[in-house]
């Protein structure tokens, strides 16, 4: 697929090459948006609300960089502002410094599969997974992190190292659950 051709028939107004955009990267981009939600019909609603975006803003789109990359970056936008503003989200953002866990520096070395680390971030609080999808997965840096809830630095990396330990005492668990299991046969 030529990304640039795309791009220019979408500016004119083409339908189908608005249909194929959207078709092309939907998939990808409905992933992104559940990272950040508990529920699908909220990741739906932010890839829907994304996309929007993308059509209206498609214009400031310069070809520098990958077109992916450049949806990604509104999908993650609109993920965030969504979290902010929908009322069932905003009770459980909060980016306080309480001290709910012990911080360690243990980095256990355990394999799971993708959907299984998936599904636990999606288990953590919503304030600790958005900061640690926006560190771990998307590549911000704290101070960015910081700038993008009006949090302050030191937050987002507490709140960081707080849903990282969380996440590692899960997979121990996890982990010590599954041996035992495997050493009980009924």
């Amino acid at each position: 697929m030529d990304h640039r051709q795309l791009v220019k028939d979408c500016l004119r107004g083409e339908i189908s090459a608005q249909k194929e955009l959207y078709n092309y990267y939907a998939e990808s981009m409905l992933g992104i948006c559940y990272r950040y939600t508990k529920s699908m019909a909220d990741a739906e609603d932010i890839l829907q609300e994304g996309f929007v975006k993308v059509f209206r803003f498609l214009h400031q789109y310069k070809s520098q960089g990958e077109l992916g990359g450049w949806i990604r970056q509104i999908m993650v936008n609109t993920a965030i502002n969504y979290l902010k503003k929908n009322s069932r989200y905003q009770s459980d953002l909060s980016f306080t410094d309480s001290n709910l866990h012990l911080v360690s520096d243990d980095d256990p070395e355990k394999l799971l599969s993708a959907k299984e680390l998936a599904d636990l971030i999606r288990q953590l609080p919503p304030g600790y997974q958005t900061i640690f999808n926006l560190h771990a997965i998307e590549g911000y840096s704290h101070v960015e992190i910081g700038k993008i809830l009006g949090i302050n630095e030191g937050t987002s990396r507490s709140q960081y190292s707080r849903a990282r330990t969380l996440l590692i005492s899960w997979i121990e668990k996890n982990s010590s659950d599954s041996k035992t299991e495997s050493y009980v046969r009924p």
